[in-house]
């Protein structure tokens, strides 16, 4: 399994420029893979995760551009199978869900831990607790839950003591990720970048180079794994970043125009 954590050694700004990298693609499509993170990097992040936009043509172009790499494209996300799976519906992808505690092969096949009663309890228990904070919203994603803050930041103490509390409940098969404004409790024998790696053990992404693109610190794991493996990750982002990626785009605004000139190509 690949450590979520990074150290300070191998933190680092990303340095190059994203755009240079999504071009090779095309000039070697046989010898890359291409993963995705979705929210904040394929769609913009909303004020909640029923909030969010998708584009027209994202799925489509998503599409062409996985038909010109012979299928090797894939989403890597926090979000559930099924709720992934509506954003761009009708089109299907292989793809990793909740940070890789599931995942569904180019075959269609699924992979998932499945959690106890007791964790469903623990998932029931919490949002009880959060009906004190207006604002915050509990999502239940089935093997993972998660708390956002985004609508309620005055509330950020209390929801990370309380999380950290319920992983203490939930015991050590889970384990508690963090990222924008939201902290996630989730399954912890999995991690996205043990998910790339799965993706790169099957057809069609074996023996290909993978390129990791994702926005927040959730997405660290499948970067250091992109870079052990002699490939590329791209962090979009904004502002200067504590980050092992190599490569950043400025938006996911950039990176939809891009994926859309390498479809047409």
């Amino acid at each position: 399994m690949v450590d979520d954590t990074k150290s300070s050694a191998d933190a680092h700004a990303g340095t190059s420029d994203g755009t240079d990298i999504l071009h090779e693609v095309l000039n070697q499509p046989g010898k890359w893979a291409v993963f995705f993170d979705i929210d904040g990097t394929l769609i913009d992040i909303a004020d909640t995760p029923d909030g969010i936009v998708v584009p027209d043509d994202l799925a489509e172009n998503l599409t062409r551009l996985s038909a010109k790499l012979s299928g090797a494209v894939a989403l890597v996300t926090g979000r559930a199978l099924p709720y992934a799976d509506q954003l761009f519906k009708p089109h299907v992808f292989p793809i990793a869900g909740l940070h890789g505690a599931e995942r569904r092969s180019m075959s269609g096949a699924i992979e998932r831990v499945t959690p106890g009663p007791d964790f469903e309890a623990l998932k029931a228990s919490l949002a009880e607790e959060a009906a004190a904070w207006p604002g915050v919203l509990v999502e239940d994603k089935g093997l993972a839950v998660a708390a956002h803050y985004r609508q309620a930041p005055t509330f950020q103490g209390q929801v990370e003591a309380a999380m950290e509390r319920y992983r203490e409940r939930a015991g050590s098969d889970f384990t508690l990720q963090r990222g924008k404004m939201v902290v996630e409790i989730r399954p912890a024998r999995a991690s996205k970048g043990d998910a790339l790696r799965a993706f790169l053990s099957e057809e069609p992404f074996a023996g290909r180079l993978p390129i990791a693109i994702g926005d927040d610190v959730t997405d660290e794991a499948m970067f250091r794994v992109a870079n052990k493996l002699g490939g590329h990750s791209i962090r979009i982002s904004d502002i200067a970043a504590d980050t092992v990626a190599s490569a950043t785009l400025g938006s996911a605004a950039e990176l939809r125009a891009l994926i859309a000139k390498l479809a047409a190509a």
